[in-house]
């Protein structure tokens, strides 16, 4: 069904002529009238018929309209969010983070692209690095900020900085006023760790074993905030990411210490879908952020 059609039959029946139609539309009045024409042998009845110099809806016609006005209400509201998805400066942009890139990495690339394109909103979503396929795969995420290179070949994932590894031990330990420590130093300590699952315990496992030592793991956790918590209550110590610039976790009674061991770090990147192609303010987005890799990544200001 023609929705030109139906927008002239809306007007008609709000009291417009066909000649107002045809002038105001830039079309000529017989068009009009053969499309109403048309319209009505679609729905099987006749939905005008004259009074006067205008046409007035028929009973039909009166309830067909009702109906009209609620579609053409719903076209209208589905092209105008379809606008703002495609114009990039009024987008929607859907991002999935780690939570501890959460504190300093993630603000701060919105921060730092929303100085250019104040109105495009963002959707976020919280992802972790445990082992699994990547969020943007299913289609619901445009870009994932993640420490996990996907396997999916379907996801393309681009390195975006290396993140230092830290030596978490409670304050008042041994090693805690040190600058700088090796993993050997602690090889006779507990350890905080994550799960199996997530990506950085097997890292974590590796640098272990090239610095010689099994760690004695004494409490397996689910999130980087719970690994500092119960370091901070001196359950042990841990191998955690850092920042120069993050904050650290609220409450946190941990000091961290950098370690000096080759390979101490995860490498940060962004992920997102080869498959599926982003819309004009995603892909302004994935620009930005790509624009910033290699440099000093930008962090979200007080």
């Amino acid at each position: 069904m023609d929705t030109e059609a139906l927008r002239w039959f809306q007007l008609v029946c709000d009291g417009m002529t066909v000649t107002e139609v045809a002038h105001v539309h830039q079309v000529s009045q017989p068009a009009v009238s053969r499309s109403l024409a048309r319209l009505e042998a679609e729905v099987g009845t006749p939905l005008l018929q004259k009074a006067g110099r205008l046409l007035r809806p028929t009973y039909a016609g009166a309830v067909f309209k009702r109906h009209v006005d609620a579609l053409i209400h719903r076209l209208d509201d589905g092209l105008a969010a379809l606008t703002e998805l495609t114009d990039p400066r009024t987008g929607t942009v859907a991002v999935a983070f780690q939570l501890s890139l959460g504190t300093f990495l993630v603000p701060g690339m919105i921060e730092s692209f929303r100085e250019e394109y104040p109105r495009v909103r963002f959707r976020l979503e919280q992802s972790h690095d445990a082992l699994g396929s990547s969020m943007v795969a299913g289609g619901r995420i445009d870009l994932e900020f993640t420490s996990r290179r996907p396997r999916n070949p379907a996801v393309r994932w681009e390195r975006l900085f290396a993140q230092p590894l830290f030596l978490a031990v409670p304050r008042r330990h041994r090693l805690a006023r040190r600058r700088e420590v090796s993993l050997a130093d602690a090889a006779e300590e507990d350890f905080v760790m994550l799960r199996p699952s997530w990506e950085l315990r097997t890292l974590s496992e590796q640098l272990c074993a090239d610095a010689g030592f099994e760690p004695r793991v004494a409490f397996e956790v689910d999130d980087l905030p719970v690994v500092h918590g119960f370091v901070a209550a001196g359950l042990g110590v841990a191998i955690v990411p850092a920042t120069e610039g993050e904050p650290q976790p609220v409450g946190a009674a941990a000091a961290l210490v950098r370690l000096t061991d080759a390979g101490a770090f995860r490498d940060i990147g962004v992920a997102w879908s080869r498959e599926r192609r982003l819309l004009p303010s995603a892909e302004l987005f994935r620009r930005h952020v790509l624009a910033l890799k290699g440099g000093r990544m930008p962090t979200a200001t007080a």
